[in-house]
């Protein structure tokens, strides 16, 4: 039997609030997160790009000394996250074989493995701490988000790049389909503003250069976009079955109705430019949630503003949308938030359930002159959806050639 699934908590920690209230206030508000960045580092490597979107809550600040020291900040942000989104749930009570543990990175405990890197490197082994491996894992923050909420259903990690929270949240509404667990704890983190990525991602041309004008950097969909913001921070959704969660009276931000997840098998960092991945995943994200493309009031765009990739997802969804997508209110929230690589999608999932909720599209910021190859309905101003069900996707594409799309729809 088909089972719906609902959200019933939500958490985040991004450039632009250290809730999730926060986060989508000031979404709504037009707040950019992207600042220069201001760390000794920045100079001693002589950096070409100075800026990123960093959190505005450091985990040092929540957490307790002695709790943030056995994490990466990676695994510090999930728990950050978590904690909020399950104390908004209500602190659901559940057997512990009946919780699961779906949370994915883009890369992992990358400042602790580094950091051990140096240590060995510059001092000696026996300096290198002995919880270097658990903490540098990937698997880290499922698995320290499993001891702390006791969730032994499972726990389990996507890692595909960018898309790797969107797919998480998919596969959580899967494990909740079968049978798997009546509540689970979904979302994705990432802390990856490190000299190592900033470098690499500016060699390789993806990173915006606005060192002079970091707030304005990140521009989707503008004709003088020039890369992406790094970003940083976690988000979590809390995931039950429509019976579970009524039966213990939660509140409910809306459902989860399915997933596409698909592969461009094109290129290593490039997506398809015929968009055919794409496509097909949001495809599928519509035919498992049972609605047609007509019926989608907003999208959540991946949008990461580099040149290539804003056009190439605009010719995705023209394809399953047709001309349609030109009116369809469309929202690329990395423009305030930066990009959190494996923990975007989570948010982003977040931004989509409150935009229904609210029955608005939130601003895109940062929009100077539109490029006629993309198209999309993006606006300045939050964006009335109207009366009525209210359908989304969000989309997410990471290197690698992975696609998710997820669908939500309002509780109304």
């Amino acid at each position: 039997m088909t089972k719906r699934i609902v959200v019933t908590g939500i958490g985040a920690t991004s450039a632009i609030g250290g809730t999730a209230p926060e986060n989508w206030t000031n979404l709504l508000a037009g707040m950019s997160g992207t600042r220069t960045l201001e760390h000794d580092w920045v100079q001693q490597y002589e950096l070409p790009v100075t800026f990123a979107a960093e959190a505005i809550v450091r985990p040092e600040e929540v957490l307790p000394r002695h709790e943030a020291k056995r994490l990466d900040p990676s695994s510090q942000f999930a728990l950050i996250a978590a904690r909020e989104a399950w104390a908004d749930a209500g602190s659901p009570e559940v057997t512990p074989e009946r919780l699961g543990v779906d949370f994915a990175t883009g890369i992992g405990g990358l400042w602790t493995l580094l950091d051990a890197w140096d240590t060995l490197r510059e001092k000696d082994p026996r300096r290198v701490m002995p919880l270097t491996v658990p903490m540098l894992m990937p698997n880290a923050a499922a698995g320290n988000l499993s001891l702390q909420f006791h969730a032994r259903a499972y726990a389990q990690t996507v890692v595909s790049a960018c898309a790797s929270s969107t797919e998480s949240i998919i596969h959580a509404f899967h494990h909740l389909q079968d049978g798997l667990a009546d509540v689970v704890i979904a979302g994705g983190t990432e802390s990856a503003i490190h000299p190592i990525t900033m470098a690499s991602f500016a060699s390789a041309q993806a990173l915006s250069r606005r060192n002079d004008d970091p707030a304005h950097a990140s521009r989707p969909g503008a004709i003088d976009r020039d890369g992406f913001v790094m970003g940083e921070g976690a988000a979590a959704l809390i995931l039950e079955t429509e019976e579970h969660a009524k039966a213990r009276g939660a509140k409910i931000y809306g459902y989860v109705l399915g997933g596409g997840v698909t592969a461009d098998a094109y290129h290593i960092t490039g997506n398809d430019p015929e968009g055919n991945g794409a496509a097909r995943a949001v495809t599928q994200a519509l035919e498992e949630a049972g609605i047609t493309a007509d019926q989608v009031t907003h999208i959540n765009a991946h949008a990461t503003s580099t040149p290539v990739g804003d056009p190439n997802e605009y010719v995705a969804l023209k394809k399953v949308f047709g001309d349609r997508i030109d009116e369809i209110p469309v929202s690329a929230t990395k423009a305030s938030t930066g990009h959190l690589l494996g923990g975007t999608g989570a948010l982003e999932a977040i931004f989509a359930l409150l935009a229904l909720r609210d029955r608005v599209a939130p601003p895109t910021i940062n929009m100077t002159e539109p490029d006629p190859a993309v198209p999309f309905r993006l606006s300045g101003d939050a964006t009335p959806l109207g009366e009525g069900p209210q359908f989304a996707i969000s989309n997410s594409f990471g290197f690698g050639g992975h696609n998710a799309v997820l669908v939500v729809a309002s509780a109304d």
